[in-house]
């Protein structure tokens, strides 16, 4: 337990400005449910001095590391159970930073119902997939012939099955994962459209009737806005990425294939290109922008939190009656009248 908060106190130090045992005392007045606004008054000699702000902000990222830890042993103990858990893997899992890199790791050991992919390996198109993988000069559609059977009653439909085993195989790789998502957070943009018929009923909308902006840069007012638009039904919100690229192979599609060493120029390549394109709009493209959706709104609410708490404070610290002087008393015990 103290060499979590040791390890806690360091990370949140490095991103608040202070020393590691300042963050570590805010936290043990923290655990002791102490609240931000007495710590922050009331503490000051405990925690070297750390103002409100950088207490509230120590107090959100201790929520979270907490839940990423409580998170990050649960899925060692799931994998544990599955027998899987190399030192490789718990290394990965261990270095970890946020929640949504411990989901990709976790991916492809995460149960889950029976999949197309499982169903293929059951029919034996395992080494199918494998064979093509391998061997770009083989011409898959004469490998496929091999694995025809009662259950897989043409090469189509065992093609079908590799695809399958290997999409998946592509789609959990956490590591090509993780770039997506940082190439799409670079390049992506949101795009809002008005539902058809509803011009008039969503007028207070009609800003973001046909509406495009890139998301890194989307303001949270109109984020907010534009996520209240779709609650109420007015709105439809898109995450589009590369949509003026002209290229017979987009840029994701590209790094899907180049994780893989896939070229272009032998009959294996071409078939796993088409596979890599596949897994891109079947597959990852939704799984990301639900990603990209998710991590707007929690960036615009806390934009217009950080927002609205400026603006009490500037309302609050506002001279009571204007320019005539007051004066006021603050009896204090311990820390003297004011």
């Amino acid at each position: 337990m103290a060499s979590d908060i040791t390890r806690i106190a360091a990370i949140i130090a490095a991103e608040i400005g202070s020393r590691p045992e300042q963050a570590a005392a805010a936290i043990g007045l923290l655990d002791e449910g102490a609240t931000v606004p007495f710590v922050a008054r009331y503490r000051k000699e405990v925690t070297g001095g750390l103002d409100d702000t950088q207490l509230r902000d120590l107090s959100e990222r201790l929520a979270y590391l907490r839940e990423l830890d409580a998170r990050r042993e649960t899925i060692l103990g799931s994998i544990r159970e599955q027998g899987k858990l190399t030192e490789d893997l718990e290394a990965k899992i261990a270095a970890a930073s946020t929640k949504a890199e411990l989901e990709d790791i976790y991916l492809p050991y995460k149960p889950k119902r029976r999949t197309k992919a499982e169903i293929a390996k059951e029919r034996g198109l395992g080494p199918l997939a494998e064979a093509i993988l391998a061997d770009r000069s083989a011409v898959p559609t004469e490998l496929a012939l091999a694995y025809v059977t009662e259950e897989v009653p043409e090469a189509k439909a065992a093609l079908e099955g590799a695809r399958d085993i290997l999409s998946e195989q592509f789609a959990e790789n956490a590591d090509l994962v993780g770039k997506l998502r940082a190439y799409m957070k670079e390049r992506a943009f949101l795009r809002a459209r008005v539902v058809d018929g509803k011009q008039e009923a969503g007028a207070k909308f009609s800003d973001y009737f046909d509406h495009v902006e890139r998301w890194a840069g989307v303001p949270s007012h109109r984020a907010l806005a534009m996520l209240r638009g779709r609650n109420e039904e007015v709105l439809s919100l898109d995450i589009e990425v590369d949509v003026d690229d002209q290229s017979p192979v987009k840029p994701v599609e590209r790094m899907i294939a180049n994780a893989y060493a896939i070229g272009a120029s032998l009959p294996g390549d071409r078939w796993l290109m088409e596979v890599a394109g596949w897994t891109w709009r079947i597959k990852l493209s939704l799984h990301l922008t639900l990603d990209l959706m998710r991590d707007l709104r929690e960036r615009a609410e806390e934009e217009a939190i950080h927002v609205f708490a400026r603006n009490l404070k500037d309302l609050l610290l506002a001279a009571p009656a204007g320019s005539r002087p007051t004066m006021g008393l603050d009896p204090g015990i311990r820390t003297g009248v004011k």
